[in-house]
């Protein structure tokens, strides 16, 4: 066989994969594996900062279905992704960490002050699926199977190689990789019994409800998933993970914390659960939405990870395996099935549209100042209908979901992990993956904007036309609304603001890219257009009026929000408080976010 380096050993090993992108600051660890990889075609995509690497990579992996491969260099680069590889652990991304380090022999040298050096495995211990060190070169395919094998095989997530300096010179005289089907299980289709009970409880089902996690579009399964939905001809429940709406089936899909969604989950006597933990923001498939009927109602859930059956609920019927196989599975042996809507739709629909169309008539309509819920409404009318939604953010996030006037087919935001700042980098990762022919926008409050923003200078350099249009308000709003709620009207701190002069718009222009400032709701629409014909990375800066997002009541969604976190009652930070506002408010949908 024909020698090879480590580099090229490493880079067949991951387009044996099927992937073309390798994520990472280009630092000298890396140098000959980035040369040998554009080489090959293959596209390095390099942030900022190591954290955003991560989190474009998510991006991407969303729009993809593809598992990722990120590159750290040794020492401060592997201790900046640690947030990175948290935040993959709790969004379910299924990735690859290839960490650089120095020499085995240096590592054990008696010595002080050691310049880029530390013990890098224990950071990640309770994070990473799987950590390998490639001691010697003959472990490299048995190692990089491994993680591969470890960060797709049951619930996806992260897994860590590390790779010391000293085996990277190594030559192979290796025949070449094996394809995924011959060293890992690449297909995992339910077993028969289980279908066939499956079918009995939807056959015999009266009220069925199709309830849909982000598993479902971020291994990329719509048409899958939309060929199930229209034969069970049901209602479909969206989790809290999910703001996509399958085609189609616009009228019949209610998201889970909503007036409607709570009518259909209580009416329903049969669940089929598809990509989706039921974790604590669905109340665990227990309590809120389900108490009634409880008893009585049966649950069919799908989940790769054998463990997690009848933890968070009990489970009448378990499918274990991947998605991509069992959906299409499931929809075959349900053959002809036929079934008539509930009469329920319409009064469901009735009272979803109608809470959005409350919730609309509220919101102002002066010109200044502009309010966030004005701000989504004239932003999100003009967006074309193909546009991949990423929404970030904390009180304006909550305004762009609920106001929202288009219907996305792809939407994302952290969901799982609940973090603010992402959105940038992630959008990125999105626009990478879509390409020039669908836009991204990011839906976004200054605040969470400005952890990365040094990733517009990214995506100018990647021709990645994502729109960021940021409610400005000059806070960490949310924050400043949970000083008051707690400590009075007049409590806050001064560190929960900062100066009128941010100009985000202009910090875009600095980078390349297109930059708008609007201070009118009659301009927001406008700007939006002219950012899509721009054809650049964009980033629409609209003053908002401070009161609307530092004061929780009217803060639509939030009641549903705050039910999350309904075992400790503490999400605002002192035990059992609560806004009297929202308390006065409970059970009311005013507040309700609707799809």
């Amino acid at each position: 066989m024909p020698q090879q380096t480590m580099y090229e050993r490493l880079l067949d090993l991951i387009q044996a994969e099927g992937i073309d992108k390798l994520f990472g600051i280009p630092d000298p660890s890396f140098f000959g594996m980035f040369i040998e990889a554009e080489k090959r075609g293959m596209e390095i995509v390099s942030p900022h900062h190591e954290q955003a690497a991560a989190l474009t990579a998510d991006g991407f992996f969303r729009m993809t279905g593809k598992p990722v491969v990120l590159c750290m260099n040794k020492g401060p680069g592997v201790g900046n992704i640690t947030a990175g590889a948290n935040f993959f652990k709790k969004e379910n991304i299924p990735a690859v960490f290839i960490m650089a380090q120095r020499q085995r022999f240096y590592e054990q040298r008696v010595r002080r002050g050691k310049m880029q050096y530390m013990s890098q495995p224990p950071l990640y211990e309770g994070v990473m699926k799987y950590i390998g060190i490639i001691e010697y070169p003959e472990q490299t395919d048995e190692i990089l199977h491994e993680a591969f094998r470890q960060a797709m095989t049951g619930v996806p997530g992260p897994t860590y190689v590390e790779l010391p300096l000293g085996v990277m010179q190594a030559k192979f005289n290796l025949p070449p990789v094996q394809p995924p089907n011959r060293y890992r299980l690449t297909r995992q289709r339910a077993d028969d019994l289980s279908i066939k009970e499956a079918v009995a409880l939807l056959e015999g089902a009266k009220n069925p409800v199709l309830l849909l996690g982000q598993g479902v579009f971020v291994s990329r399964q719509h048409e899958a998933a939309l060929a199930l939905a229209t034969k069970l001809n049901c209602p479909v429940l969206q989790s809290n993970a999910v703001e996509a709406v399958l085609p189609g089936l616009e009228d019949r899909t209610y998201a889970y914390s909503s007036a409607a969604g709570t009518l259909v989950a209580g009416a329903s006597d049969v669940v089929l659960a598809i990509g989706t933990e039921l974790g604590e923001a669905l109340n665990y498939g227990r309590g809120h939405a389900w108490k009634d009927g409880d008893a009585a109602r049966k649950w069919i859930y799908v989940e790769r990870d054998a463990t997690a059956i009848g933890v968070n609920r009990p489970i009448d019927v378990p499918l274990v395996g991947d998605l991509k196989d069992i959906i299409p599975q499931l929809t075959e042996a349900l053959g002809g099935l036929k079934r008539t809507l509930p009469s329920q739709i319409a009064e469901w629909k009735q009272i979803r549209d109608g809470v959005k169309q409350e919730l609309t008539d509220r919101i102002p309509t002066a010109s200044q100042p502009i309010h966030t819920g004005r701000l989504a409404i004239e932003a999100t009318k003009v967006l074309p209908e193909d546009t991949i939604l990423v929404r970030d953010g904390g009180a304006a996030s909550m305004w762009f979901s609920a106001l929202l006037q288009f219907t996305p087919r792809d939407a994302m935001w952290s969901s799982n992990w609940g973090a603010i700042g992402n959105g940038l980098p992630m959008a990125l990762g999105a626009q990478l993956a879509a390409g020039p022919n669908r836009r991204v926008a990011l839906l976004t409050g200054d605040s969470a904007f400005l952890f990365h923003i040094s990733e517009l200078e990214t995506a100018v350099r990647k021709n990645a036309p994502l729109i960021c249009i940021v409610a400005v308000d000059h806070a960490w709003g949310i924050e400043a609304a949970s000083y008051k709620a707690n400590f009075g009207e007049d409590t806050t701190t001064p560190e929960a603001r900062w100066g009128d002069a941010v100009r985000l718009d202009k910090t875009a222009i600095s980078f390349g890219a297109h930059g708008e400032y609007v201070e009118r709701a009659e301009d927001i629409g406008p700007a939006v257009q002219r950012a899509l014909a721009s054809g650049k990375p964009s980033v629409i800066h609209v003053e908002v009026d401070k009161a609307g997002n530092s004061t929780f009541a009217g803060i639509p969604g939030f009641l549903e929000f705050r039910n999350w976190f309904g075992e400790e009652g503490d999400f605002l930070g002192v035990p059992g408080a609560a806004p009297a506002p929202a308390k006065a408010a409970a059970g009311s949908t005013e507040n309700s976010s609707g799809y």
